[in-house]
C-alpha cells in the first residue's frame, strides 16, 4: 500500500463521494507541498461502500432438546421416576442410535415442588416435579423424525425446539466474500458513473458482522406431529439457511 493510502485509514464516507478542500491558511513544512496536495486529491476522489453477499444452503446438522418430566408425591419419587426413564432413553440414543456421548449433554435438570392455593388452607404442597433434558447434536438428517419417534416411545415427553445449523459456516466464506465484493463493486460503479468519473482500484476492506441465520422447528409442531395417531413416523422437513457477509469497501475515483 502507498504511504498516502496507510495514513489515509478507514475514514467512514458513508457510502458516497467525499467531497471539499483543505483548510485556508494552512501552513507546511518545506518539501511537504506536493505529498498533501497528493493525499488531498485521493482523500477527495474515493468511494466507500457496503457490499452485502449470502447462499442458501442445506443444514448439516441438528441440534434436538430431549427431556424427560415426571410427577411424585415426594421429591425422591420423582427423581427415581425421572432416572429410571433418562436412563432408558440415555441407552436408546447411545446404543440403538449410535450418537457420540460426546453430542449428548445434561442442559437442565431439576426437582421442584408444586403448589394449590385456597383461601381456607392457603398454599399446599400437592407433589414434586422432576426434569432432565438432554442437548442432543445428529447428523443423519434424514431420520430426524423416526429419532424423534423413538425418543417419546422411549419417555422423553418434553420434545422441545429442533434446531437445523451448518457445523462448519466457514466452507462457504469464500463465496459470500465473492458476492459481497461483486455487489460492492456494482454500487461504487454506479456512483462513479453519476459522479461522471471512472471506478479505480481497491484501496481498503473490512468485513463486518457476518454468520448464518438456523432453521428453527417449534416444539408444538413437533409435539402435535409425535402425537399424530395417522402418521407413520414424524416428518421434519430441514429447509435451508442463509450464510452471509457484508463488506465495507473503499474504492479510488479516477
Amino acid at each position: 500500500m502507498n504511504s498516502w493510502a496507510k495514513k489515509l485509514g478507514t475514514a467512514a464516507l458513508a457510502g458516497g463521494l467525499i467531497l471539499g478542500g483543505s483548510a485556508a491558511g494552512t501552513l507546511l513544512p518545506a518539501g511537504s507541498a506536493a505529498y498533501a496536495a497528493e493525499s488531498q486529491v485521493n482523500l477527495q476522489n474515493t468511494i466507500t461502500v457496503t457490499g452485502t453477499g449470502q447462499v442458501s444452503v442445506k443444514p448439516d446438522i441438528a441440534y434436538l432438546s430431549l427431556g424427560v418430566e415426571t410427577t411424585a408425591l415426594t421429591a425422591k419419587d420423582a427423581q427415581a421416576k425421572n432416572a429410571a426413564i433418562v436412563q432408558k432413553l440415555s441407552t436408546l440414543l447411545k446404543t440403538t442410535w449410535k450418537i457420540d456421548p460426546a453430542d449428548i449433554q445434561t442442559s437442565q435438570f431439576y426437582v421442584q415442588p408444586n403448589y394449590t392455593y385456597n383461601d381456607k388452607e392457603g398454599q399446599k404442597i400437592t407433589g414434586y416435579t422432576a426434569n432432565q433434558t438432554f442437548q442432543v447434536k445428529y447428523r443423519d438428517l434424514e431420520k430426524i423424525g423416526q429419532l424423534l419417534d423413538a425418543a417419546s416411545s422411549a419417555g422423553a415427553n418434553r420434545i422441545n425446539d429442533v434446531t437445523f445449523s451448518v457445523e462448519n459456516p466457514d466452507q462457504y466464506l469464500d463465496q459470500v466474500i465473492s458476492k459481497a465484493m461483486a455487489n460492492a463493486g456494482m454500487k461504487a460503479g454506479s456512483i462513479a458513473k453519476a459522479a461522471g468519473q471512472t471506478l479505480g482500484g481497491v484501496i481498503n476492506v473490512v468485513q463486518n458482522d457476518g454468520g448464518y441465520t438456523p432453521v428453527v422447528k417449534q416444539a408444538e409442531m413437533l409435539m402435535q406431529s409425535t402425537s399424530s395417531a395417522d402418521a407413520a413416523s414424524t416428518a421434519v422437513e430441514t429447509g435451508e439457511l442463509t450464510v452471509q457477509t457484508s463488506l465495507t469497501v473503499q474504492y479510488e475515483m479516477k
